[in-house]
């Protein structure tokens, strides 16, 4: 069974830092591309950033860039999410998700079947 756990979510004020993990088993981990969806409160899910299944290809969202850094380690079969700078509008359920295959790419619409895996999510709210 395809399992994905998060955590190292939080309370943080604007401009602190966090740091996510995305605990995997249940497949073979060093195959498949791993992304970070986000949902804001009373919004639709909005795509983060993605790592292919080396670890060396990244992308991120504009919102994102040159805040957030993804990285994975394979023989732990787990990625993790760097989240500096934050600010109010990062505040939402962060969710990691499995690739159907090995793609990293940007997506500007995220539906659940977008995915073939998800974690249940951690729960990031940015506040003074």
């Amino acid at each position: 069974e395809v399992q994905l756990v998060e955590s190292g979510g939080g309370l943080v004020q604007p401009g602190g830092s966090l740091r996510l993990s995305c605990a995997a088993s249940g497949f073979t981990f060093s195959v498949y591309a791993i992304t970070w969806v986000r949902q804001a409160p009373g919004k639709g899910l909005e795509w983060v950033s993605g790592i292919n299944s080396g670890g060396g290809m990244t992308n991120y969202a504009d919102s994102v860039k040159g805040r957030f850094t993804i990285s994975r380690d394979n023989a732990q079969n787990t990625v993790y999410l760097q989240m500096n700078s934050l600010k109010p509008e990062d505040t939402a359920v962060y969710y990691c998700a499995k690739a159907w295959a090995d793609d990293y790419y940007y997506k500007l619409r995220v539906t659940t079947s977008s995915f073939a895996s998800w974690g249940q999510g951690t729960q990031v709210t940015v506040s003074s």
